[in-house]
């Protein structure tokens, strides 16, 4: 039996973890789960389910939406007064956090974004393996996370980096010569940036392969959440950026491969399914029987690869040079884009518009010098600044250059649409 907690419960990480969870009851036990609140009922009905002792809500004002919903929902199944067993309910934004260092065996964090950094770091500490479905807290905590990661406890949940991590067993570090991330290219694959100028957000939502939240979806339009998980990757397996490789592969049977110096190159394929890795990573590292459907070799089909078009999706590129500069330009690189990715669904600025206004706020963070003194007052300038070019990262000058680069997007975004209503 291996106690589980889960953060973003209510996510598509989370509910479909929970989902491999209720079919092997007597393999798994929810001790804890975390969500932003926004979802009650759906929250309610989990916690019935799965009774889990502590519940984390990130809006301290949902706790009491949440309470209601479970005695709506203990009415609904029939239940008596003395049935219901409240669990502890902790509220506020670092709830998540506090969810995060619940004794257990594996923590999945599911959260989206740069709000998983502090959820991340506290299961390390608490010697707990980390399911990782939060590729930006890797990401933006860079050396942060790594050097607070014992040997093995860092366990990958994204697909590519899961496959990956299958195809590494393979053989010794030293014999490993690139690694290949596949991307499925996205809804708009094979257009140009002009024919993707006015993309609306319900067609960069309208993913051929995988069912995502909007902002995952929306960086799988642009191509960000792929230069995400080749940053990811070449933390997680310290391999060099010029190593990693991203190759459209549109029908998502092949996750990732491994090159090695002899010439073999190793795939991991099975059909896009992420009860898969979210499995293997409950389980790690052995492997849940009967996780997922296998390929079908019996009927006849064709996988098809093509190289990534850097001129029409730039983000690639751009992730990679935030991640050879190190420091915090990692985390102004993704900062930037939740921004401008929030932008776009407003209607504040074009689908282009997000990769180029990242641009322009990574440029600014590199060149010229200026850095969070104004996101935060608690932080100042000379200490991000400080950290941009060094691995000795903290918490406080990741979260400042998030601020920083939040608010320099936020500006941009601003001018953009001034500058189309003239």
């Amino acid at each position: 039996m291996r106690d589980v907690v889960l953060l973003g419960s209510t996510g598509s990480i989370g509910t479909q973890a929970l989902e491999v969870i209720a079919e092997r009851p007597e393999q798994f036990r929810v001790v804890a789960l975390a969500a932003g609140g926004s979802r009650p009922k759906l929250l309610a009905e989990q916690v019935l389910a799965f009774e889990p002792r502590l519940v984390g809500l990130t809006q301290a004002s949902a706790a009491q939406d949440l309470q209601l919903a479970l005695y709506a929902e203990a009415s609904r199944r029939g239940w008596s007064e003395g049935k219901l067993k409240l669990p502890k309910i902790v509220a506020g934004p670092d709830a998540a956090t506090e969810v995060a260092g619940t004794p257990c065996d594996v923590v999945l964090n599911g959260i989206t974004g740069s709000a998983g950094l502090r959820p991340t770091l506290v299961a390390l500490a608490a010697g707990t393996t980390l399911a990782l479905a939060n590729k930006e807290s890797l990401v933006i905590g860079g050396s942060l996370v790594t050097g607070a990661a014992k040997p093995g406890q860092l366990v990958a949940v994204d697909s590519e980096h899961s496959a990956l991590a299958q195809c590494l067993r393979a053989g010794r570090a030293e014999e490993v010569d690139r690694l290949i991330v596949t991307a499925s290219g996205g809804p708009f694959r094979g257009l140009t940036r002009e024919q993707m100028r006015d993309a609306t957000p319900e067609q960069a939502l309208a993913h051929p392969t995988w069912n995502m939240g909007r902002v995952i979806t929306t960086n799988s339009a642009t191509l960000v959440n792929k230069a995400l998980e080749v940053l990811e990757a070449h933390l997680l397996y310290g391999i060099d950026l010029d190593r990693i490789d991203v190759v459209v592969h549109p029908q998502s049977m092949v996750h990732s491969m491994v090159q090695y110096v002899d010439g073999s190159t190793l795939a991991q394929c099975s059909p896009p399914d992420m009860k898969l890795p979210i499995a293997l990573s409950l389980t790690w590292p052995d492997r849940l029987p009967g996780a997922a459907r296998p390929c079908d070799w019996t009927a006849a089909t064709n996988w098809t690869f093509e190289p990534l078009d850097n001129e029409a999706f730039p983000a690639v590129e751009l992730g990679k040079r935030a991640g050879r500069a190190g420091g915090t330009a990692t985390a102004v690189y993704n900062a930037a884009n939740e921004e401008c990715v929030d932008a776009f669904h407003e209607g504040r600025i074009r689908f282009t518009d997000i990769v180029d206004i990242v641009a322009d706020v990574l440029a600014r963070h590199l060149e010229s010098g200026e850095d969070s003194g104004d996101a935060g007052a608690d932080v100042g300038s000379s200490v991000a600044a400080g950290a941009r070019f060094t691995d000795q990262l903290t918490v406080e000058t990741v979260l400042a250059a998030d601020g920083w680069a939040r608010q320099r997007a936020a500006e941009a975004c601003h001018r953009r649409r001034s500058d189309d209503a003239d």
